[in-house]
């Protein structure tokens, strides 16, 4: 069959790919754009380390097939810092050990930013449930639910400087 030109925004830059069909996303990011930040962990939707935003909404790439993301707008962890300046997400998980061998960190921030982008001051549990599809084998998780409500905190104190 024959390859299918694919367009789409990431990371507020366009892309251009020619796929196969069938192609999943995480394939197209990795190999097709060379976007390394999602990372390629069970190939069966069941770890989360490939987890991107399409359209604000998080997904696992693995399991998307890379046509329905035609002219939407595909965000990943790549994406998350302003040149220099790390995210607040970002900063906390490195501030608060969040992030041990790193295998999980993209698909963990990125649920982290959907939740915080929908919920600004979330609850602990509130991070638990965003965060329960994505595995992590090192950290035990507090690190990790720790490091997204103060990510929330600097986000709000953040928000407040600017009015």
């Amino acid at each position: 069959m024959a390859r299918t030109a694919l367009t789409f925004t990431l990371n507020d830059a366009e892309a251009a790919v020619f796929v196969d069909p069938g192609a999943n996303l995480i394939d197209v990011l990795r190999r097709g754009v060379g976007d390394l930040s999602p990372k390629q962990g069970c190939a069966q939707g069941s770890c989360g380390a490939c987890t991107v935003l399409i359209d604000g909404v998080p997904h696992l790439a693995c399991l998307t097939l890379a046509e329905t993301v035609e002219g939407r707008r595909v965000e990943t962890s790549g994406g998350l810092a302003d040149g220099p300046d790390l995210h607040p997400l970002q900063k906390a998980f490195m501030e608060g050990f969040a992030a041990q061998c790193g295998f999980c960190t993209a698909g963990m921030l990125m649920a982290a930013r959907a939740l915080l982008d929908r919920v600004p001051n979330p609850s602990r549990e509130e991070v638990i449930e965003a965060i329960s599809g994505n595995l992590c084998r090192c950290t035990g998780y507090e690190p990790i639910v720790d490091a997204i409500l103060a990510a929330a905190q600097e986000m709000q104190g953040n928000r407040r400087m600017m009015r």
